[in-house]
């Protein structure tokens, strides 16, 4: 794609320098990913939002220039400390906060956010069905989670129904990977979000495409930018799903103690 051509589809994550963007993101580019889904969600000036598993917290910071959201950059495996060194260098110390957290034993009152954004991350914990009873304590009535991640476009029940271009990596990188179908039967069978959007993203291909990109041109080694690569199926996708917080109250017995053990 030209680059007056992804300035039209990504118009905020394009004035982003590149290479800034690229040596930030840990695994396809975020700052798209996160666009593609904030094109479905109505956030405004002071909104209080939960960036979980922020990763090096560039999306953190694109949230609060963006959109003049205040934001909690929470992440476990990235040093806080250095979130915040690259929060100061992009000007955002008052809007953004850095915070090293598991993402089962967050530090918050119930009901205190205004959105949960997930960028690339929620299904490292979020398969767990306990999970979305969880996080959905911290979100008011009427507020939002939203996730981006890589999906499947057919749910595979069984080993015998993975992809020979999978096979090799399967059990130890794509195992945890469903169908939108799935995400959403998980979701909706809680009663404690009312789905607004689940769907592959508009802009999948071009995510796809510039991640395959980014890993050609780089010495390290990406499982799943690789399966992308081999992927002539279109087997592999990126999705959207979007849940507004219901009123029914989020019941979960010492989830936070079993977690631990």
């Amino acid at each position: 794609m030209q680059p007056r051509q992804l300035r039209h589809v990504f118009p905020k994550a394009t004035q982003y320098d590149p290479e800034w963007v690229r040596k930030h993101s840990m695994g396809e580019n975020v700052l798209f990913n996160l666009e593609s889904l904030t094109k479905s969600l109505q956030l405004k000036p002071g909104m209080r939002v939960l960036d979980l598993g922020c990763g090096k917290a560039i999306s953190s910071i694109f949230l609060a220039k963006e959109f003049g959201v205040t934001v909690w950059a929470v992440d476990e495996a990235i040093s806080a400390s250095d979130n915040y060194e690259r929060i100061l260098e992009e000007g955002c110390e008052n809007m953004v906060i850095p915070i090293e957290a598991d993402a089962r034993s967050l530090p918050f009152a119930e009901e205190y956010f205004d959105a949960v954004i997930v960028v690339d991350s929620y299904t490292y914990f979020g398969t767990d069905e306990k999970y979305l009873p969880y996080i959905a304590r911290f979100i008011k009535p009427g507020g939002h989670i939203a996730i981006v991640d890589v999906c499947f476009t057919k749910e595979i029940e069984t080993i015998d129904q993975v992809p020979d271009f999978l096979k090799h990596d399967f059990q130890n990188y794509w195992y945890f990977i469903h169908s939108i179908a799935w995400w959403r039967k998980m979701w909706e069978k809680t009663g404690l979000v009312q789905i607004e959007a689940a769907q592959e993203l508009a802009e999948a291909d071009v995510v796809r495409e510039h991640y395959i990109k980014d890993f050609e041109q780089s010495d390290e080694p990406d499982a799943f930018a690789k399966s992308l690569q081999r992927d002539d199926q279109g087997f592999i996708s990126f999705f959207k799903l979007i849940g507004r917080r219901t009123r029914k109250t989020a019941y979960l017995q010492d989830y936070k103690d079993s977690s631990k053990k």
